[in-house]
């Protein structure tokens, strides 16, 4: 009898190299992007423009839940066309701002594409800012018109007349009160969501718009200084949307399998539960603008509720949801989920903060049709640029993952040099979807970006398979006595203790160590556990120089910026006090 052994997996050279072959779906070709040699996806769209143009296949489809709101993709699109032909009535053209200052609303999605298929630059600011914030971003922006809803109204009020360049706002749910002289009710417009679909079909604006032509401005959501204005192009865009495909046809390529073709009638719906805003890049590129290129449907909410999410997600057959670890934790350890049907999730995922090895085991415990995955990013990568899941998570539940074929990283050096397998140093990350640069920022353009390269300020290291592994962030890194601490490491350590819901390390002062780690958990509903016995956990896995001198404890999920990262100097005000 012959025995024939089974076939070796493929590489990921091998898989990427199968997948982008000439002719195929997934095909790249290098060009040179300001100067430097990129690799690009030579099939799929190439701007925001034919991203919107392609959605009218999916006319019949619901887009937009929100409530009692229920928007399909036709009543989305004649929005869309009616506001921006009244945003070139305005005189908003190519390369002009075009601010979006509100929650996640059905408006929102209808603002960004109005205003990104006449060429302008659209530019989501936060939502959670300062009045005196938003009139930062307002100001420095240069914004000629701005959509806002009426909470975020109030907060700019005072400051509209002294932005110079902010010509027209258009408020959505803003009720019957008077309104300042440069302010337009949105509704005068488009009428309400629910009845879009009635609204006159318009055509689209006729604009000529490049891959390369700048589409957003996105603020980074650093937790101190004053936030940067990622300037971001059209391919950095629609790179993400191919990227996403090609990293779920590579498992199967990498398995020996052949891709799955659409059954007749196109692929069934997927549904999203959106718990991240819109402002942030993985609420605007990954979930929105993918969403308006699959035929997704997006379900929102007013605010992150897990009891709520629970229902939503039987009520919408929702098949992913997600965003940052914690929620996973939360629909995992909610008393009564068991209460209702989650049979539709196919996907958790999250990014934006580390997370615990345990919880992949938990979701494919839990939900055991749900494939986990995680992903890193940053607003620089227009979202996600590095990304594992399924059987790869499974087995390295504390990596990051691979780069999609058009994306590269190395690890870099104190002296620039690239470091092997194994050492930490600092992730640089090379790809289509990295920004130009920062709005009206020389300087820091010139400091984070070379030659194509971002320098992210993450700590990283990868393995001899070439997955990256994040460490920690530069800046939060903490050095005792000499010794070097990576918050994650510790964060890690204390998520594997079965009570620990979310974790955050610090450094706090020490006269002559420098600094020594303290922590602040969360538990999970209905357990406890005590500092000297969390310590003790901790030091059972790792050096007693990493273990927390400190732990308290919070009883609510501990201060996150939008993107999802715990926000360090908040948390350190509990030992500051």
């Amino acid at each position: 009898m012959t025995v024939v052994d089974a076939p070796r997996p493929l590489t990921i050279a091998e898989a990427n190299a199968r997948l982008t072959a000439p002719g195929s779906r997934f095909e790249v070709e290098e060009i040179l992007i300001r100067g430097a040699p990129t690799r690009v996806w030579k099939n799929g769209p190439k701007t925001l423009s034919e991203v919107f143009e392609a959605a009218g296949r999916f006319s019949d489809r619901t887009f937009l839940v929100l409530e009692e709101d229920r928007v399909s993709f036709e009543g989305f699109m004649r929005a869309t066309r009616v506001l921006a032909e009244r945003l070139a009535a305005d005189g908003v053209g190519k390369g002009d701002r075009v601010a979006i200052v509100m929650r996640n609303l059905p408006e929102w999605p209808v603002a960004f594409f109005a205003a990104a298929i006449l060429g302008a630059i659209v530019t989501p600011l936060n939502a959670w800012w300062t009045g005196q914030e938003l009139a930062f971003g307002l100001s420095n922006s240069g914004a000629k018109v701005a959509f806002v809803d009426a909470e975020r109204l109030a907060r700019i009020e005072g400051d509209l007349a002294s932005l110079a360049d902010l010509r027209k706002v258009y408020v959505a749910r803003a009720g019957q009160e008077a309104l300042a002289p440069k302010v337009e009710r949105l509704e005068a417009v488009i009428d309400v969501p629910n009845s879009w679909a009635d609204l006159p079909h318009r055509p689209s604006p006729v604009v000529a718009i490049e891959p390369e032509d700048e589409a957003t401005i996105f603020y980074t959501s650093g937790t101190t200084g004053t936030p940067k204005g990622a300037l971001g192009d059209h391919r950095n865009i629609t790179t993400n949307l191919t990227a996403g495909e090609a990293a779920m046809a590579r498992r199967f390529v990498r398995a020996g399998q052949l891709l799955p073709t659409p059954p007749a009638g196109g692929a069934p719906q997927r549904c999203s539960l959106l718990v991240v805003p819109f402002f942030h890049v993985t609420g605007c590129i990954a979930s929105l603008v993918g969403a308006v290129h699959s035929g997704g449907k997006i379900v929102l909410m007013r605010k992150w509720d897990a009891l709520e999410g629970l229902k939503l997600i039987e009520r919408e057959r929702v098949s992913s949801t997600g965003g940052v670890p914690t929620v996973a934790w939360q629909l995992i350890e909610h008393p009564e989920r068991e209460k209702y049907d989650l049979s539709s999730l196919e996907g958790i995922g999250y990014g934006g903060a580390p997370s615990a090895p345990e919880l992949v085991r938990r979701i494919k415990s839990v939900f055991p049709t749900a494939m986990p995955a995680n992903a890193w990013g940053m607003t620089e990568t227009s979202s996600t640029a590095i990304s594992i899941g399924g059987e790869d998570y499974e087995a390295k539940p504390d990596s990051c993952g691979l780069p999609n074929p058009t994306g590269e990283f190395r690890i870099v050096g104190p002296e620039g040099e690239t470091l092997p397998p194994g050492l930490v140093g600092e992730l640089w990350f090379k790809g289509p979807n990295v920004v130009k640069g920062y709005w009206n920022r020389p300087d820091a353009t010139a400091e984070t970006f070379v030659e194509g390269w971002v320098k992210t300020g993450d700590l990283a290291r990868t393995d001899e398979d070439g997955y990256c592994f994040i460490v920690d962030r530069a800046k939060d890194m903490l050095i005792r006595g000499g010794e070097n601490i990576y918050c994650v490491e510790v964060e890690n350590a204390l998520y594997e203790h079965p009570a620990v819901m979310d974790a955050a390390v610090v450094g706090i002062p020490h006269r002559t160590l420098g600094e020594e780690p303290a922590a602040v958990v969360t538990l999970k509903p209905g357990a406890s556990a005590t500092q000297a016995e969390l310590r003790a956990f901790v030091a059972a896995r790792l050096a007693a120089f990493k273990v927390p001198v400190k732990i308290a404890f919070s009883a609510e999920t501990l201060p996150r910026n939008a993107n999802g990262k715990i926000i360090k100097p908040e948390v350190k005000k509990v030992f500051e006090a």
